[in-house]
């Protein structure tokens, strides 16, 4: 029965497309811009890229989520999902999926999420920069190319997130290491025609906050990135939201293209209120700045060490200041319409 019921809701529906981190130099403070760059994953001006993705909203942005399944099974994510909304009392538009370096997919999850009228974001995890630069996993790269073109639906593809933080350099290497990965993995991409795949470029915010580290560095470039992200945590110290975010839009507003909010979430117990507050204020910042056109949510829950929990299971101050910002018609863009579901 519940094949059947997603099934029909695919058939209904338009279509297209959370791991925690800790929260890489920054660029100086720009000055406020008088008025932000036209946002479009295809840009005029002689910026071009071969990625497509979903059309964007024309108002408002898109929310999203990654949740903690009880069950690690297509319909077991996808219940996961349906509960987040149904608790938090909005509509989850995006569903975002992890994926290691030699996972298959699209799979029997990404079928699913489809299925169930959603828009997809996936974050593809990386190996060795040096060896994906000199060509040894090309044809890896290549298959994965293959199957999401033959999949068909547009979708964001989120490759190596957060390549600023530190305990990653070992396999990161240099931003130079990384961009040169970076553009062959997009140029097998270009070849095989896989451009229902946007490139999500998503370096962690703190690496526009945190002098030692340098985020910008590994930008590669307006020609090779479809969307620009970054992924937004209130750390132990509950450091605002807008002061963080107003480094990387400094950033982010220079650039023609739409921003996507990878992960956001609550991950430490506060004072009182602290929680609730700080979701209030991403609220409000993300709809001060339409070139945010999505937004999605980490929750989950980890008692091993570094233990954190984002949901709402035992946060009823948190869960309220979510439910404002879900029922708020700027969080409700309805997805674009989309080509049927690709083979299996």
């Amino acid at each position: 029965m519940r094949r059947v019921r997603t099934m029909a809701l695919a058939l209904g529906s338009a279509l297209a497309v959370a791991g925690c981190s800790e929260p890489a130099p920054a660029p100086p403070p720009a000055a406020a811009s008088s008025a932000p760059p036209a946002v479009s994953p295809r840009p005029a001006g002689g910026l071009s890229t071969t990625g497509r993705g979903p059309d964007l909203p024309e108002r408002g942005a898109w929310l999203g989520a990654w949740v903690k399944a009880d069950w690690q099974t297509p319909d077991g994510r996808v219940d996961a999902l349906d509960a987040f909304a149904e608790q938090t009392g909005g509509t989850i538009t995006l569903a975002h999926m992890f994926h290691e370096w030699g996972d298959d997919f699209p799979g029997p999850t990404e079928h699913a999420f489809q299925a169930s009228g959603r828009l997809q974001m996936i974050s593809w995890s990386g190996a060795d920069t040096r060896s994906i630069r000199d060509g040894v996993y090309d044809q890896l790269i290549r298959q994965r190319a293959e199957k999401i073109k033959q999949f068909g639906v547009p979708l964001l593809l989120r490759w190596r997130w957060e390549m600023d933080r530190p305990n990653l350099a070992q396999s990161v290497h240099s931003p130079e290491d990384y961009v040169a990965a970076w553009k062959r993995i997009r140029g097998i991409f270009t070849e095989v025609g896989a451009t229902n795949a946007a490139f999500v470029w998503c370096p962690h915010v703190q690496g526009f906050v945190n002098s030692t580290r340098n985020a910008a560095a590994y930008y590669p470039g307006d020609d090779q990135v479809d969307w620009l992200c970054t992924d937004v945590y209130p750390g132990r110290e509950f450091e605002g939201f807008a002061a963080q975010m107003d480094t990387f839009m400094a950033f982010a507003a220079k650039r023609p293209r739409p921003v996507v909010i990878g992960e956001f979430g609550v991950t430490t117990e506060g004072a009182p209120g602290q929680r609730g507050g700080w979701l209030r204020e991403a609220g409000e910042y993300v709809k001060r700045h339409p070139q945010i056109k999505a937004v999605v949510y980490f929750a989950a829950k980890q008692t091993k060490k570094p233990a954190y929990d984002s949901t709402f299971d035992a946060d009823p101050e948190g869960l309220a200041a979510f439910r404002e910002l879900a029922a708020d018609p700027w969080f409700a863009a309805p997805p674009p319409p989309v080509p049927p579901l690709g083979p299996r």
